[in-house]
């Protein structure tokens, strides 16, 4: 408690420059990975996946990332035996922050598309079970968060591989596919639009006040999907195709144009989600310093805290983003639009439907499982497995290193602060 009293302003503002190096790292990996499958597919440039990004990753973060905030900040490390002790909540938050971030960094360097969930629950977990207590964690909780680690990238495989196979059965199969892919690309726009309005309108936007009924959701997304197929429909009407183009050639450029809106619901749904790992931290230690050494179970996440989490993942994806985006879009498996949109369309159902449940998913791993599915759906031997396996290993690596850091620091910032 004297720590906090005494130096409470220099535990905020490193706790700050931790949280921003953290969504730094989320940016340059994880974001990646979610522009990853646009980009190599060739559907959008780098610049234009920056610009989506900047936009819908930050809307994302701010309308709909308190949800799963709130599970990594208080739904790992039960509050109740840290009462007494908030100073080592403070130090173990600031610990895990540094310690996910520095690995992110690593990992990234190296193109490997880590999961930052990992990452950070094996952080927090770390410093918990070895600088405080194995009582501290809510292994109940942990052990939910793990089992969505295997089950998610199975699902988004799954629902990747029938997304392909529909697009391959009702559209590369019919008669004339170009004018099929004008007539059914608008449905598949639908499910985009929808899923993201309704975890949007039933979770994200309670920390703004807005409460709104699951029926009026359910006519709201519906609106809104409809006015967004609309559009979409509108674009795709306007594209200008040469006859002399083989039918294969002009299909994948409408899938191009419905690409552009499946990165931009894969970006709202890892802002939605992923931010988290970055601000749930920051936010357990702003309540703490705030209170001045109370820890409250329950508190909100300030909106300041939610814009430190969007700019520093639109940060981390400009400058460094690239490595990720290249093993992601290129080195897994060949991606065509219409390959990459139901990588991406499954992936982002299965996030932003974690998001809504407040499960703090991989993103890395439902978006892998995703393009590995669309990999199967054409045979085994279109997939790198050399570069599926190193992924796999820097999967189980990452949680340990998470754990072993953040105990490193937090026995280095315990001892620096110590009164």
């Amino acid at each position: 408690m004297e720590a906090i009293a005494q130096y409470g302003t220099i535990l905020l503002v490193l706790t700050v420059a931790f949280g921003f190096f953290m969504a730094w790292g989320v940016g340059a990996n994880d974001v990646a990975n979610a522009m990853g499958t646009s980009v190599g597919a060739q559907a959008i440039t780098i610049k234009q996946a920056i610009i989506i990004a900047m936009v819908f990753e930050f809307a994302g973060a701010y309308l709909a990332g308190g949800e799963v905030t709130g599970t990594i900040r208080k739904g790992i490390v039960d509050p109740e035996l840290l009462a007494e002790t908030p100073d080592l909540l403070v130090y173990g938050m600031m610990a895990a922050l540094l310690a996910a971030a520095t690995w992110l960094l690593v990992a990234t360097t190296f193109g490997w598309p880590v999961s930052t969930t990992h990452s950070i629950v094996g952080a927090i977990v770390g410093f918990a079970s070895v600088g405080i207590s194995v009582d501290a964690v809510k292994w109940a909780k942990v052990a939910e968060i793990a089992a969505s680690w295997i089950v998610s990238p199975v699902i988004a495989g799954t629902a990747s591989f029938l997304l392909f196979m529909s697009v391959r059965r009702f559209i590369f199969a019919a008669p004339d596919p170009y004018i099929a892919a004008k007539r059914l690309v608008p449905i598949y726009i639908f499910m985009v639009g929808f899923v993201v309005s309704m975890v949007t309108l039933t979770k994200g936007l309670k920390h703004l006040g807005l409460d709104i009924s699951f029926q009026e959701s359910l006519v709201y997304a519906v609106g809104f999907a409809g006015v967004i197929t609309a559009i979409g429909a509108l674009i795709i009407r306007q594209l200008k195709v040469s006859e002399r183009d083989d039918p294969t050639r002009r299909v994948e450029g409408v899938f191009a144009i419905l690409m552009i809106f499946t990165a931009c619901s894969m970006a709202f749904a890892h802002g939605s989600n992923d931010v988290a790992n970055a601000i749930g931290p920051v936010a357990a230690v702003y309540g703490v310093i705030d209170s001045g050494g109370l820890v409250a179970q329950t508190s909100s996440t300030p909106p300041w805290i939610l814009l430190l989490g969007g700019v520093g993942i639109l940060a981390g994806l400009a400058l460094y983003g690239y490595r990720v985006m290249a093993t992601i879009g290129k080195h897994i498996t060949e991606l065509t639009p219409s390959s990459g949109f139901a990588a991406e369309l499954a992936a982002a159902t299965t996030v932003v439907v974690a998001s809504g449940f407040s499960l703090p998913v991989s993103t890395t791993h439902t978006l892998v499982g995703g393009v590995l599915g669309v990999g199967l759906a054409r045979g085994i031997s279109a997939l790198n497995l050399r570069v599926v396996g190193t992924i796999f290993l820097s999967w189980l690596v990452t949680l340990p290193a998470g754990a072993v850091l953040a105990i490193v620091f937090f026995y280095i910032f315990r001892w620096i602060f110590s009164v």
